[in-house]
């Protein structure tokens, strides 16, 4: 397995349209290994193939919970539990809303307040091709409804008023120039 170098704003990339995922075969399972050991190095608990400069739709998922504990015992890492979503697409979304304090990997160390639908239906292929369909809500709606934005060219900071969005790019690209800087040094 490899890391993959994660496309930031303002790359053109992440305003692309990614294409449907044609072929289950070794390459994409490649990809697949791939990113999730780039989103666990991140660390994020979720990844569009296209903030890898790959543009298909096909999306990693991993909220890992923490591991049940005893009461008075010290929580333990992290499970993974790993999803995997090839061509998911968005069939129903409900009228009632929640605000998350959303981040991406390709905009750095940056948050802010987002306002979704608080529950989805998806319908998707699994890691093996297997069609798939199910309704999520929480943190994994929210999570789902962020990586298929990205597979459409959306990110989270389109849904802030365009001197909120101009601002996080600016620092963003910004923190960008002062690692290299610091990296040459």
């Amino acid at each position: 397995m490899s890391l993959l170098p994660i496309i930031e704003v303002p790359d053109a990339i992440l305003r692309s349209q990614s294409a449907p995922v044609e072929r289950i075969d070794a390459d994409l399972q490649r990809l697949i290994a791939d990113m999730f050991d780039t989103m666990y190095e991140a660390p994020g608990i979720g990844l569009a193939a296209v903030q890898v400069a790959v543009p298909r739709r096909l999306v990693v998922i991993d909220l890992q919970d923490p591991e049940p504990v005893a009461e008075g015992e010290e929580e333990g890492p992290p499970v993974k539990r790993p999803h995997v979503f090839i061509n998911p697409e968005i069939v129903h979304r409900s009228d009632a809303r929640k605000v998350y304090n959303e981040g991406c990997l390709s905009i750095p160390e940056q948050y802010a307040e987002i306002e979704r639908p608080d529950v989805i239906r998806l319908k998707w292929l699994d890691q093996h091709g297997k069609s798939q369909e199910g309704e999520f809500d929480g943190l994994m709606s929210v999570c789902l409804q962020h990586e298929v934005d990205h597979l459409n060219g959306v990110l989270f900071i389109d849904y802030l008023s365009r001197l909120k969005r101009d601002m996080i790019v600016r620092k963003v690209v910004k923190s960008r120039r002062d690692r290299e800087k610091a990296a040459v040094l």
